[in-house]
């Protein structure tokens, strides 16, 4: 996959780098397992392949994440609720997770 998506950056240019692209959960995984992303908002999160996750903004906060069909889930302690999100990409480092009320919350998956 990672060659794909390098090969894509590479042919695709500045023309398509707006251009987002629904990911499935296997594309999800793997791009974010052990992987950082840094949102626009200035925070980071951390994935740890164990399913643990962190996000830092101020103070950190631990969680938990999953593939889910084709949907990342993150579960926040104390909530005992999943929630899942449509996740897409962008050349050449760009994310977006979409929630099921239209909210965007896009970022920058880090170098490794």
């Amino acid at each position: 996959m990672r060659a794909i998506l390098v090969a894509l950056m590479v042919l695709s240019g500045p023309a398509v780098a707006q251009d987002w692209i629904v990911m499935n959960g296997e594309e999800i995984a793997e791009v974010l397992t052990d992987r950082s992303v840094t949102y626009d908002n200035g925070a980071t999160q951390r994935f740890f392949s164990s399913g643990r996750t962190l996000y830092s903004h101020g103070e950190p906060s631990w969680g938990s994440w999953e593939v889910r069909g084709n949907d990342y889930c993150s579960l926040w302690p104390p909530s005992p609720t999943w929630d899942c999100y449509a996740v897409q990409s962008a050349n050449p480092d760009g994310i977006v997770f979409l929630d099921g009320f239209g909210n965007r919350f896009e970022g920058r998956i880090e170098a490794e």
